[in-house]
């Protein structure tokens, strides 16, 4: 019996060791599922992290860029250099860089404008004078093949001042009747021209004008 009562008393040490084991065990929080928790919840934070970064990193480039274009802009356009008397030495706004570049663009398209205008009538001047080039080189040759002709009655000086007061004459109307934009409008303004200026009567009364200017060096 004593042995019995022994037995039992340490079958009950037992049992109430596994039930407060079990207890204990099941008052501990799950390592595994924390442990889970605390990895998880800074890479959410990390990832938030790097996208604000990234966000950050590509508006501060578009700034740099802008920044860097009103540089430039400043640097290239010569009235961003010229400082106005008010302004002094503190730097350009954005917005008079922008205003002073817009003027710029504007006065160079005047120019551009004018030049393409110059260039029209040196062209123009290059063609008459082609023109009195080959009509003088043919009065040069027809004189060279007669060389005694009228040789006592008008000298070359003469006749040379009687052909270029004539083309000069041509040249005014050709300058103002032809264009040299293309060859297409150079070939219809030019037959134009010689329908319109080059008449038997018009060349008639160019002549006679001429010559009453230059009587004085005939007579």
């Amino acid at each position: 019996p004593a042995l019995f009562m022994e037995n039992a008393r340490k079958g009950t040490i037992v049992s109430r060791a596994n039930s407060i084991g079990s207890t204990s065990a099941s008052s501990v929080p799950n390592t595994d599922d924390e442990d889970s928790d605390y990895h998880q919840e800074p890479y959410k934070e990390s990832y938030k992290d790097r996208r604000r970064r990234a966000h950050t990193q590509a508006e501060q480039k578009r700034r740099d860029a802008i920044k860097k274009g009103y540089d430039d802009l400043q640097a290239i356009v010569p009235t961003c250099e010229q400082q106005d008397f008010f302004i002094g030495s503190q730097k350009l706004s954005k917005a008079i860089v922008l205003q002073k570049t817009i003027d710029y663009i504007q006065f160079l398209h005047k120019e551009k404008k004018k030049q393409e205008e110059e260039v029209s009538t040196l062209r123009k001047d290059v063609m008459a004078l082609k023109i009195m080039k080959v009509n003088y080189e043919q009065i040069v040759k027809a004189h060279q093949d007669n060389p005694n002709e009228g040789k006592d009655q008008v000298s070359d000086e003469v006749k040379f001042n009687v052909f270029q007061g004539i083309m000069d004459s041509l040249f005014q109307s050709f300058n103002a009747s032809v264009s040299v934009t293309s060859f297409q409008e150079l070939s219809a303004c030019v037959f134009s021209w010689i329908e319109e200026h080059c008449k038997p009567q018009t060349l008639r009364d160019i002549v006679i004008g001429v010559l009453h200017q230059l009587k004085s060096q005939l007579y």
